[in-house]
């Protein structure tokens, strides 16, 4: 158990099929990063299949690794602080709405010829 502003806290990490039945789970505090465990839990990655995962396991390495495996990575760009709503004025909440939107449209424009 880890700590945190709320009290003790633990997160779960899985690896599930393509069913989206667990096939691996792991346990971390709370307060670890999310990509903690990756090298473990990625171990039994083969070829051709796709990691989908959040913003968490977007570190360079970790897609290297998942290459080294002839695996695919899926990780979509998260937006945590729209997803949350961490803003309490409707401004500074739609504002950071905006700017998340900014950076989906830089993004698909950065990568077309």
């Amino acid at each position: 158990m880890g700590r945190s502003r709320g009290g003790l806290t633990s997160k779960i990490h899985a690896v599930v099929d393509s069913n989206g039945l667990p096939v691996q789970l792991a346990l971390t505090a709370g307060e670890s990063h999310d990509n903690r465990l990756a090298t473990k839990l990625l171990a039994r990655l083969k070829t051709g299949e796709m990691l989908l995962a959040d913003r968490g396991y977007g570190a360079d390495w970790i897609r290297a690794l998942v290459g080294e495996h002839g695996a695919w990575a899926n990780i979509p760009p998260q937006c945590r602080r729209v997803a949350t709503r961490y803003d309490k004025l409707a401004a500074n909440y739609l504002a950071f709405i905006q700017l998340a939107s900014i950076r989906l449209w830089l993004r698909v424009n950065e990568s077309t010829p």
